[in-house]
This record gives structure tokens, C-alpha cells and sequence, in this order.
């Protein structure tokens, strides 16, 4: 039995099935971990729900911030796709909703004891250690599988608060939460949220430094993958230094579709086939 982490799929379901059979995964015996943004820019989205889907309790998914755009899209009044989503195919088809019922019930943070590996999206916000994080992650879950959910994912949208505190509440909380999971890329020197820097670390402006590396990171101490940062590329020891594996190599951009084997670290990587502009997250 194998556990494989794949980095995000984006629509790229042709990568997502050369892969699977490159590490000749079984559903039968191994385990899926997929780091989020199943969706969005690739050319075949609603065929990688569908695959997912499929393959049941052998596949664990964290929730992406272009998966939470698509359930927007499709339970928030007014909310509309942007340039460059490739999301119609998913909302006008027969299975939509049936599809995204199972979408907004998978969680936004991950952890396997037994393994000692923790997946989420984008990062965990440096004032979190790795229960803060869960617990957080476990309020918002809650609330998007509960009766209410398009008014969370109605308020989702915007840059603030940029930074955690305790008494945070509502519409705040749930952003602040959200945000931390799914959009994170880099803070500032005091621990403050900057969801606007993408690129990868060198060509941030004065100030900023990627979330795993901020001084003081409460959650150091977890071994953490995560997916949504497609430029970003660490050496071994900076890896081992920050306890993370980064696993977005951007297949949708033209880059590749990468899988993480737990159990010896090994990877595997199939070459994006339908290259689009790197314009957005």
C-alpha cells in the first residue's frame, strides 16, 4: 500500500490520469491525497470531479480557493465566472449539483497521525500552531456543509482581516480562516497576511517573506504539503529546513503534474499538455 500527494489539477484530467498510471496507482490498495484547485483553467475540469469523485474514501481532497470560487459561482446570487475560468462545463451539467454537494463537504486542512503528514492548499498563518489550525478549519467546514453555506461563501471575498486574533468574529472569521488556508503565499515581518505578492520568493517586494519561513512559525513543527504556489521551488534542505514539501508545479501554466509518494519520498512527474497565460491564482 502507497499514499501519493499530487499537487494541484486544475482540469488537467489527461496529466491526472498519466500520472496515476505512471506510479501505476490502485484504488484497491493505495491511498489519493490531493492538494486542492481540482479545478479551473485546465480544459477539463468537470472530468476530474467526476474521476475523483469516484474513487470515493480512497481519495482524500483539501478544499482550494478555486474550488470555493466554483461553489460561489454556482450558489451565490451574482457571483460570475472571471477571465479565464474554465468552470461552464461543471455548471451546465446534469450532475452539477451532485457534484459540488460532495466538493463542499471535503475539508479545508488535513492530518494523518499515523503518517505524521499534514495537506492543506496554500499555508497555515504563522500564529497558528497545527491545532489552532485544525480547529479553525474544522469551524469553517461545519459551516459550509450546514444549511447556510452560500452566505459564507458570499462574504469570502476580500483581502481583510490580515491578521489572526482570537476575538475575530463572523464574516471576519470565516474570511480570515479561509484566506489563511486556501490563499496564503506570504507575510509580512509582523505576521500579517499579503494575499496580493505571487511570485516565487526573490521577487517579492521589501518586507515580505513566504509563510513557512516566517520567525516564530507556530506550526514549524508539523511536516506540511500544501499546493497553490505553482512558481515556488525549494532544495532539499530548504524543505527539510521549513518541514514542508510544496507540490504546485504548475501543470495548467505548462509546468508538470507531480506526485509525492509518502512512504520514501519519492516523486513522480508527468509535463503539463495544455500550457494557458500564468495571469491569475
Amino acid at each position: 500500500m502507497a499514499t501519493y500527494v499530487i499537487g494541484d489539477i486544475q482540469g488537467c484530467h489527461a496529466e491526472f490520469a498519466a500520472l496515476l498510471g505512471k506510479v501505476a496507482f490502485d484504488p484497491a490498495r493505495d491511498r489519493l491525497w490531493l492538494t486542492g484547485d481540482l479545478v479551473n483553467r485546465g480544459p477539463a475540469s468537470l472530468a476530474v470531479l467526476r474521476a475523483v469523485k469516484a474513487l470515493g474514501d480512497r481519495a482524500v481532497v483539501v478544499l482550494g480557493n478555486h474550488d470555493l470560487h466554483l461553489l460561489a459561482c454556482r450558489y451565490v446570487p451574482g457571483t460570475r465566472t472571471r477571465s479565464g475560468d474554465t468552470l461552464d462545463d461543471i455548471l451546465i451539467a446534469p450532475d452539477c449539483d451532485e457534484l459540488l454537494d460532495w466538493l463542499r463537504c471535503r475539508p479545508l486542512i488535513h492530518h494523518d497521525a499515523a503518517l505524521k503528514l499534514t495537506m492543506v492548499h496554500a499555508g497555515i498563518p504563522p500564529q497558528w500552531t497545527l491545532s489552532d489550525a485544525l480547529a479553525c478549519a474544522s469551524e469553517v467546514e461545519t459551516r459550509l456543509r450546514g444549511a447556510q453555506f452560500a452566505d459564507d461563501l458570499a462574504r469570502m471575498y476580500g483581502n481583510l482581516p490580515d491578521v489572526w486574533h482570537n476575538d475575530l468574529r463572523g464574516a471576519q472569521r470565516v474570511r480570515f480562516i479561509i484566506n489563511g488556508l486556501t490563499r496564503l503565499r506570504y507575510v509580512t515581518r509582523d505576521g500579517r497576511m499579503d494575499l496580493k505578492a505571487k511570485g516565487p520568493p526573490g521577487s517579492q517586494r521589501g518586507g515580505l517573506q513566504p509563510w513557512f519561513a516566517a520567525s516564530g512559525r507556530r506550526s514549524l513543527g508539523a511536516h506540511i504539503v500544501f499546493g497553490h504556489w505553482s512558481t515556488l521551488r525549494l532544495s532539499t534542505d530548504e524543505e527539510a529546513a521549513f518541514n514542508v514539501v510544496p507540490l504546485d508545479t504548475g501543470a495548467v501554466w505548462g509546468g508538470a503534474l507531480t506526485a509525492l509518494r509518502v512512504e520514501d519520498g519519492a516523486r513522480f512527474q508527468v509535463p503539463g499538455l495544455h500550457p494557458v497565460a500564468l495571469d491569475a491564482e
